[in-house]
């Protein structure tokens, strides 16, 4: 057993507090390691707020992190001590009738036990004050060491600076894959992105990457034009500045609309804009936020009878263990940014200030 520091959440609601954590060894096909970065991104506060239907507490949150393998359980074979990896919250276990098929990542293995907080085998590794602690999104990256499965573990370059790399566990690999797998923008097409946090900028340089003539970021928080422009924005706008709805301004702009629209936010009233933006006969708009518990989306039939296609994508449609050592790849090889996706690095005390940074949009 290790014992290390943490950030536990008790309860929903309250901030997350430090504590010193017991984390058991790896057992059968799981493997512990020992976590060097991780960031903070709006699933967790989301988890954190109560909002989450699957929300578990105390748990232990975090699925950005990347770090070493410190530890092995029995079977494992495809990564061992001293190796660099990345946790994935979605897993790839190559076997599974999701895993076998080549139009979706959602590999369903462990996702029952994973949705409890739970490792594989039903029960838990980590211990605080004499109570077990959950795990969330079989990650559990805010834990100085952690347990995962091994399915749940992509094996990277070990040259990549790991305070840069963690964010391909999540946000940067969601924006980048909506775009160029989820959507597939082709070379000189128009694009309209809702929401310029991290995802809404891996959004738009996946739009930039694919050949997007024009790139239209929206969002209240004008402070994030400057950078959604350094990504690829060829233009920004806010919905505040117009009388009438966003998605009438968006077809007018575009004599008809955009050929891809991208919703970054998690909000339903968003996410109609975002489909009514799109040109009729072959707009396709894809939902990347995650929206709260017991929301639903809503449209007239007519914006689809008319040839606009609604889609969802998780995880940028990536295979996770596949693909997110060639992420790290195409960073290492400047393809893609990741660099310029850190606004603050704070020490791991100072985790909640990393929320309020959050919060603010800053």
């Amino acid at each position: 057993v290790i014992k290390c520091k943490a950030a536990v959440a008790w309860e929903a609601g309250k901030p997350l507090s430090l504590e010193e954590v017991e984390v058991a060894p790896p057992k059968a096909h799981e493997v512990r390691i020992k976590i060097v970065a991780t960031a903070v991104c709006h699933t967790d506060a989301y988890t954190l707020s109560g909002a989450d239907p699957e929300g578990c507490f105390p748990v232990i949150l975090g699925h950005e992190g990347a770090g070493i393998v410190e530890s092995v359980g029995e079977g494992v074979t495809k990564v061992k001590p001293g190796d660099t990896v990345i946790p994935l919250y979605i897993p790839q276990c190559g076997e599974c009738k999701f895993c076998k098929n080549p139009k979706t990542n959602l590999c369903q293995k462990i996702r029952i036990t994973q949705g409890k907080g739970l490792m594989p085998d039903g029960t838990r590794r980590f211990t605080c004050k004499g109570k077990q602690i959950h795990h969330f999104m079989g990650t559990s990256t805010f834990s100085e060491y952690t347990v995962v499965a091994d399915i749940s573990v992509a094996k990277i370059d070990a040259a990549a600076p790991l305070d840069k790399v963690c964010l391909l566990g999540c946000g940067i690999s969601t924006g980048y894959g909506a775009a160029v797998n989820t959507a597939k923008v082709e070379p000189g097409s128009t694009c309209a992105v809702f929401g310029l946090g991290g995802v809404g900028l891996a959004v738009i340089m996946g739009c930039k990457i694919a050949g997007a003539s024009r790139i239209i970021g929206i969002d209240l928080n004008k402070d994030k034009y400057a950078k959604a422009e350094d990504f690829g924005a060829t233009e920004c706008i806010s919905p505040r500045d117009f009388k009438k709805p966003i998605q009438e301004v968006l077809v007018e702009m575009t004599d008809g609309g955009v050929d891809y629209s991208f919703e970054c936010i998690g909000n339903v009233g968003v996410m109609r804009a975002a489909l009514e933006a799109c040109h009729k006969g072959w707009g396709v708009s894809v939902i990347v936020g995650v929206a709260a518990a017991g929301q639903e989306i809503s449209t007239r039939p007519f914006q689809l009878v008319t040839g606009r296609t609604w889609k969802g994508t998780a995880f940028g449609g990536w295979k996770s263990v596949d693909s997110v050592p060639k992420l790290v790849t195409d960073y290492m090889s400047k393809k893609i940014k990741v660099d310029e996706f850190v606004t603050h690095t704070l020490p791991f005390d100072k985790i909640n200030e990393a929320f309020e940074l959050m919060h603010t949009g800053k």
